[in-house]
């Protein structure tokens, strides 16, 4: 299996810009025949999207039947590649915002995962229309097993997800590049004490509320087995 890490650049609060930079990674990420292209967390709105505020957030956020999910899907069936996507999630039926990740497999959703841990929201700011998931599991993914879970899911609840399946591990991390310098070898441990294979993808960000100089990391055994330039929009792929 081929799989690409996307490391790029997103803009807060620009979905078409982020719609079209997906685009974008996918038509690389055809030309080295990756078969799952991999974004960051909340890569659609850009992490910094919200201002907790719910009548201005619900706005911001989509819903797995949205107009902008279907552009996704539709993506996915055009250049027949399966996607990973990091999003603000709106539950319209409780009002609930999530941060979430959607597995579209063949343009139709195979599988959405919920954040459960708090660190994605200002939670001394926000009531109870932001919410977290509560499920954590496999995936059978065209004969193989994968798991997920976004940024500090792992760093909090690493018990819940140890797993012998493949991890993708999207993230939004604003380290600098003097920082990057520890912080890669403490995620390299830390994943380590989840599964043997994990996938980390992290995005550009040059907005002056975020900047983070991005990353997509392969990390084997608790060694860093392969990763992108900082700054630079690039898929890594991994063959697994």
């Amino acid at each position: 299996m081929r799989f690409g890490l996307a490391s790029y650049e997103f803009r807060n609060n620009d979905i078409s810009f982020n719609l079209s930079q997906i685009e974008k990674a996918i038509k690389e990420a055809k030309e080295k025949d990756v078969q799952l292209l991999c974004f960051g967390e909340t890569f659609l709105q850009g992490f910094e999207s919200l201002k907790w505020k719910y009548e201005d957030d619900k706005q911001v956020a989509v819903s797995l039947d949205s107009d902008e999910i279907y552009y996704i899907k539709e993506l996915s069936r055009k250049y027949e590649i399966d996607l990973f996507v990091g999003y603000v999630e709106l539950e319209p039926a409780d009002e609930k915002l999530y941060s979430s990740y959607v597995l579209i497999e063949g343009g139709k959703v195979k599988y959405n995962y919920r954040r459960i841990s708090k660190n994605w929201k200002e939670y001394e700011k926000t009531d109870e229309h932001y919410c977290e998931g509560d499920e954590v599991e496999d995936i059978a993914y065209r004969g193989i097993k994968l798991s997920t879970g976004l940024c500090g899911d792992l760093w909090i609840f690493p018990e819940r997800f140890k797993t012998d399946s493949i991890l993708i591990w999207p993230v939004f991390v604003d380290f600098s590049l003097e920082e990057w310098k520890t912080e890669m070898l403490d995620y390299a441990q830390q994943a380590n004490l989840i599964s043997k294979n994990v996938l980390m993808v992290n995005s550009i960000c040059k907005d002056e509320v975020c900047v983070s100089h991005g990353g997509a990391f392969y990390l084997k055994n608790g060694e860093i087995m392969d990763k992108t330039k900082f700054d630079n929009e690039q898929v890594l792929v991994v063959e697994i």
